[in-house]
């Protein structure tokens, strides 16, 4: 009998984890093509505007295989709900039989996002971070800067958010946790105060132009994991020296490169994949001025490697 586990216990194993060398291994493994991953399930809502996303796979020669299933529905808030929902369900590879239904309600996802973040600033941000820019006011817009505190000293943030009420809350929420947060109405305001800036919005057209985005600016794209969304002008990636993705093959068909690509401002070629970049083990950008993008649309192994981790934490004794 498979144990099912809640949100509250989940939580409380990811507490007493480090995951971050887990999903760093994970992204190798992927790299490496020790992994399988099928295509993206995907579901896409209108009325209300939403998706859901099915991601699944297995490391060869592993214990386990995973089925993730996440959503987002993005008018929740006002219904007094979280935007995001989902459970992973961890199988025996060997047997095929169930073994754990982690209840997370879309936590585990955003934990493996807002690391993957992080990965990503410790190999392509600058060495001096002025200002950690933000778009977007939700849970991964404070995860984010959350998850970043390990990688730069810098507690200055410039939020971006489409009303004034959630960038109230926003500012309240981290200056809470001791940032100095700079709210404001305007996309180029973030790119004019901060050479490391995150992306989390859904947005379908593009919030950040390549004229917004100074010398020496690394970006970090989460919010565009599908075909439709896009927070980046394509002409950011043309302009970039290093562009990474989480997964080439994933990325050619949905985010920011799918779009930079499709509009001809980027050579699939010349893109870098994120576990290439962790096995170099050195930062991916060559000099103080390049602009660099990180272009993460969520792969597989970051589920299989979070949720193999926190059942273990949760099998555990004691």
């Amino acid at each position: 009998m498979a144990n099912v586990y809640s949100a509250d216990q989940i939580r409380a194993a990811v507490d007493e984890i480090d995951v971050t060398p887990l999903i760093e291994e994970g992204f190798v493994a992927y790299s490496e093509g020790r992994v399988v991953v099928p295509p993206v399930g995907e579901l896409t809502f209108e009325d209300p505007p939403g998706d859901t996303h099915i991601k699944y796979g297995y490391i060869r020669g592993d214990d386990a295989f995973v089925i993730k299933i996440a959503s987002g529905f993005y008018a929740n808030p006002t219904l007094g709900l979280p935007s995001s929902s989902g459970l992973m369900l961890l199988f025996s590879q060997q047997t095929g039989q169930l073994r754990a239904v982690l209840l997370d309600e879309g936590f585990l996802t955003n934990v493996r996002t807002a690391v993957a973040g992080r990965i990503a600033a410790r190999y392509l941000a600058p060495a001096e971070v002025s200002a950690i820019g933000v778009l977007g006011t939700g849970t991964m817009a404070r995860m984010q800067v959350a998850y970043l505190a390990s990688e730069t000293g810098c507690r200055d943030v410039v939020v971006w958010g489409r009303s004034d009420a959630s960038l109230e809350r926003y500012q309240r929420d981290m200056e809470a946790l001791g940032y100095h947060v700079t709210p404001t109405r305007e996309a180029s305001a973030v790119g004019a105060a901060c050479n490391l800036i995150v992306t989390t919005t859904p947005a379908t057209v593009p919030l950040l132009r390549a004229c917004d985005v100074r010398p020496g600016t690394h970006i970090t794209a989460v919010g565009s994991d599908t075909a439709e969304k896009q927070e980046l002008d394509a002409e950011i990636l043309r302009a970039a020296d290093v562009v990474v993705a989480d997964s080439i093959v994933q990325c050619r068909d949905r985010g920011e490169i799918h779009h930079a690509v499709a509009a001809g401002a980027l050579d699939l070629s010349t893109v870098r994949e994120l576990g290439e970049v962790i096995k170099a083990g050195r930062r991916a950008r060559e000099s103080d001025s390049a602009i660099t993008v990180a272009d993460l649309t969520g792969v597989a192994v970051q589920d299989i490697q979070i949720a193999k981790a926190v059942h273990r934490r949760l099998c555990a004794p004691g």
